[in-house]
């Protein structure tokens, strides 16, 4: 095979994540690899919120097209970016054996979130956190926060934030786990959907590619996220709406739970169901639709209303 070229975001995290795929590939392929920085709009606008950034795919998009025109052979996501629609041209190959899917809470003094004085400052980029966090403790004071890892680990550390909340894989990765208060379970905050997860898109002609990192492939991940981005599917959800979901294998089964919950948190929805392993999709799609019935759909929509 001809030297690879693995598209990647910048940050340290993503870099990290590509250095990681690259040394996989090597042992699997005995072909090296040459990592290259592709910048994204969700780099470009560290200082916007999310929820305000036009269109989808604000981690993904610039590295879509870069496959697209060969720029690149392959690239590496955090499954949790990806959005539900990928371009027909492209295929994720490899779904590598997922990490901690949990989040977790950094504090300052190295409180829990229960113990967290009243009307602390917490910072975090999600509107899924933001959500379900107001929903366990409506008095803390819950802000919209952007930036790497480093950027966020030094704001709390300086006191601007009383703590903040990650993702437990992205802080394991880069050998932060030090830094971790809590751990927060799933009960507490559902996790985002393909979180803790790394994924490698390429072309879909390449198929010697494809056929190459086929070992790299984990199969219980895969239907994990196969349930999980069927549900967001169903729901017609994105990277930035109030939804946590986590799939995963239990006795033989493919366990699903998942979340709803306004952004203010009061109202709250969860729901869970069983499955074969086999039918991924119809779960995701099922426990999408006992979300509907139950009021998901309404809650939703008031959170597109809201962003115009």
């Amino acid at each position: 095979m001809k030297p690879i070229r693995i598209g990647t975001r910048g940050s340290m995290l993503a870099k990290w994540q590509a250095e990681f795929v690259r040394r996989r590939i090597l042992e699997v392929t005995g072909v090296d690899a040459e990592i290259v920085i592709i910048r994204t709009t969700g780099d470009k606008l560290q200082q916007t919120p999310l929820s305000q950034i036009a269109g989808k795919g604000v981690f993904t998009k610039e590295l879509e097209e870069a496959l697209l025109e060969e720029q690149i052979d392959l690239a590496v996501h955090s499954v949790k970016d990806i959005p539900t629609e990928v371009p027909s041209r492209l295929c994720f190959p490899v779904i590598c054996r997922r990490e901690d899917s949990r989040d977790c809470l950094v504090a300052a003094k190295g409180e829990t979130l229960a113990g967290l004085r009243q009307g602390a400052r917490i910072g975090t980029s999600s509107l899924r956190r933001q959500a379900q966090i107001r929903h366990v403790r409506p008095d803390l004071d819950v802000r919209d926060l952007r930036g790497n890892v480093d950027t966020r680990l030094r704001k709390v550390a300086s006191g601007e934030y009383d703590a903040i909340l990650l993702a437990k894989a992205g802080l394991d990765r880069l050998g932060c786990s030090n830094r971790i208060s809590e751990v927060l379970t799933p009960e507490v905050c559902m996790p985002a959907v393909g979180q803790g997860a790394l994924g490698i898109q390429a072309r879909l002609k390449d198929s010697e590619i494809a056929d190459a990192l086929a070992p790299l492939d984990d199969h219980e991940t895969r239907q994990s996220i196969v349930a999980e981005r069927a549900l967001l599917g169903a729901l017609e959800g994105g990277c930035q709406v109030p939804l946590g979901a986590w799939a995963r294998f239990e006795r033989g089964e493919l366990a699903m739970d998942a979340v709803v919950c306004s952004p203010d948190g009061i109202q709250y929805i969860r729901q869970r169901a069983t499955g074969p392993p086999e039918q991924a999709r119809e779960l995701g799609q099922r426990v999408a639709q006992m979300l509907i019935d139950a009021g998901a759909r309404e809650i939703l929509e008031e959170v597109y209303r809201q962003r115009g």
